[in-house]
């Protein structure tokens, strides 16, 4: 089977979970995390479940958890915590769990955000896999980095992969 069939069996709602990943931002003020809804509701996408939570590894890895425990939850989308600072652990979690890694949506994502952003796309820590029969993707936290990894990438495939993990 060539790509192009496998698109035509892509999942076309997919249900997710967002999780942002910030010590400051609140639902009020979490303008990357409304972004990803937006465009996956936009898309006809469902979205379960959304959470906040402080950029602390266990923090993470439970909402990660929690949406793995629910059955209907088929991505989780984290945005935040990718850079390179002391506090920035998102992929430390990630990178962790993942039982296969798409290394490509990294690669990709960096490549595209180089053409918008220049040499600092390489500090992103961008990074998509399966994980408990889920597909997790961790992007930065940035309403532009957000924009362009849903647009350019995650829209584009995210039913694809979730075809792909499941059969």
């Amino acid at each position: 089977m060539g790509h192009k069939e496998h698109k035509e069996k892509s999942i076309k709602d997919v249900n997710c979970m967002v999780i942002t990943v910030s010590d400051t931002r609140s639902e009020e003020d979490d303008l990357s995390g409304q972004v990803i809804i937006k465009m996956l509701k936009d898309n006809l996408h469902t979205v379960s479940l959304y959470r906040i939570v402080k950029d602390n590894q266990n923090e993470i890895k439970e909402a990660i958890e929690l949406g793995c425990s629910e059955k209907v939850v088929q991505a989780i989308i984290l945005n935040g915590g990718t850079g390179i600072s002391k506090r920035d652990s998102t992929y430390e979690v990630v990178d962790g769990l993942l039982e296969k890694r798409l290394d490509g949506f990294g690669e990709i994502f960096r490549y595209l955000s180089y053409q918008e952003i220049g040499p600092s796309a390489v500090m992103s820590r961008a990074v998509a896999g399966a994980y408990k029969g889920r597909i997790l993707f961790s992007i930065p936290g940035s309403e532009g980095a957000v924009r362009l990894a849903m647009e350019k990438i995650i829209l584009r495939e995210m039913g694809h992969m979730v075809w792909e993990i499941n059969r």
